[in-house]
């Protein structure tokens, strides 16, 4: 099989020849310029020959335009700290501008994909990074965006609205520049974080909203963040992997998939990679293929660290591709 056709017969729960395996993680201070961000991309796949290559553009990219300010400052996880949040007060989702994701950083990031598109293997299906208008809201408000759904909904309100157009058109643009599909991150969908309820009205409707801008043909990878995801709501969306922190949080692959009925992503625990030996790594794969259904994409629930030893990557992929591992 092709990579292409690999992923997409696990997407459909068909037989394959061996399950598709992804790793992904940040780049940090080489992902704020098109070339960096599209040359570590096309190492990063070069060096483990991934089933999909997961696009990775700064964590606050979606933020930058309406004015937050953010700089690295050695996070494991290679994520960068934001130093000036737009929406300072419930006021400000009233006034928050139109963009044309055409130019600034979104613009930046845009070309990123192309260029990655590019010079990557054509069977590698490129899956951009897209995040949840709440998700986005919340990045632009330090958090605040929880509080303020409560105090002035209607201004919550306007805010996602004029968020999910946005993020709507970033959605657009990156599969016009080349992506062949989207990995869709809601960081809210966590009950830690909020009530059912509360994301029923300012986080699915908006979701879907974006989502709708989806060709059918693409692949979507639907990533539910946090300690008490929400994964019934994957019923609620287009057909897509569904992927959560299986390993750190749970339920279990298996039990995510019997619950949500969607093809599942997930095996690898991110949060013990980097410190696991290689034949521990590959034992955890090994367990995540033999315990999951047709339908199985083999990745870590998040990003893994950015210095993960590249012996613990190279473990997890030749696990995925060991004789017999194919259902």
């Amino acid at each position: 099989m092709t990579r292409i056709e690999r992923v997409r017969a696990a997407l459909a729960g068909e037989a394959v020849d061996r399950p598709p395996v992804a790793l992904w993680k940040h780049f940090p201070e080489r992902d704020q310029r098109a070339a960096d961000l599209a040359a570590e991309t096309l190492a990063w796949q070069r060096a483990f020959a991934f089933d999909l290559v997961k696009f990775m553009p700064p964590g606050d990219y979606a933020t930058i335009d309406w004015g937050a300010e953010s700089r690295y400052a050695g996070s494991p996880g290679g994520t960068r700290e934001t130093t000036r949040f737009p929406v300072a007060s419930v006021d400000d989702w009233a006034t928050l501008p139109p963009l044309d994701v055409r130019h600034g950083f979104n613009g930046e990031m845009l070309e990123a994909v192309r260029q990655t598109r590019r010079a990557l293997d054509p069977d590698v299906p490129l899956l951009q990074t897209i995040f949840s208008p709440l998700t986005i809201a919340a990045k632009l408000s330090n958090g605040a965006a929880t509080r303020h759904l409560r105090e002035r909904p209607d201004l919550a309100h306007a805010g996602l609205r004029r968020i999910a157009a946005v993020t709507r058109g970033m959605l657009a643009a990156s599969l016009a520049a080349g992506a062949d599909g989207i990995f869709f991150a809601s960081q809210l969908a966590d009950r830690a974080l909020l009530a059912d309820a509360d994301y029923a009205e300012f986080g699915i409707p908006y979701d879907l909203a974006v989502l709708d801008a989806l060709d059918p043909a693409a692949i979507l990878l639907l990533h539910l963040h946090g300690q008490q995801p929400m994964l019934e709501i994957a019923a609620r969306y287009p057909a897509g992997f569904l992927n959560w922190h299986d390993c750190k949080a749970g339920p279990p692959l298996a039990a995510g998939a019997a619950q949500s009925g969607r093809p599942v992503a997930g095996g690898i625990d991110e949060s013990r990679i980097a410190m696991q030996s290689p034949d521990d790594v590959a034992a955890h794969v090994r367990e995540a293929i033999v315990a999951n259904p047709r339908g199985v994409l083999v990745t870590p629930g998040c990003v893994v660290p950015a210095a993960t030893p590249a012996d613990r990557i190279a473990a997890a992929v030749r696990a995925a591709r060991e004789p017999g591992a194919a259902r």
